[in-house]
């Protein structure tokens, strides 16, 4: 059974750092894209980041210059480091798996919590 599992969430100050992780297992990682949803309360999923295999990223435009997407596929693990956090960057954070090939075929994890207040 795939599983992604998220890390790294937490409360931090306004204008602080978090780095985000997402370890994923019984997938074949080289041929997903992988990428961040953030959803905050009474709001709609919403895309952060994605990087393909080959390392190409793209970026909300709320987030571009602030966050940055990384992947180690030797780890089968994609981060997320988030830089001057912002209140309104407060929500839900979830890691995503795209097949970038073939049979559609797509993976949530759970998700993790970032809170951003003072």
């Amino acid at each position: 059974q795939v599983q992604l599992v998220e890390s790294g969430g937490g409360l931090v100050q306004p204008g602080g750092s978090l780095r985000l992780s997402c370890a994923a297992s019984k997938i074949a990682f080289t041929t997903y894209t992988m990428g961040w949803y953030r959803q905050a309360p009474g709001k709609q999923r919403e895309l952060v980041a994605t990087i393909t295999s080959g390392h190409f990223k793209k970026y909300a435009d709320s987030v571009k210059g602030r966050f940055t997407i990384s992947r180690d596929n030797s780890k089968n693990t994609v981060y997320l480091q988030m830089n001057s956090l912002k209140p309104e960057d407060t929500a839900n954070y979830y890691c995503n798996a795209l097949a970038q090939y073939g049979t559609f075929s797509e993976y949530w994890g759970q998700g993790t919590q970032v809170t951003v207040s003072s």
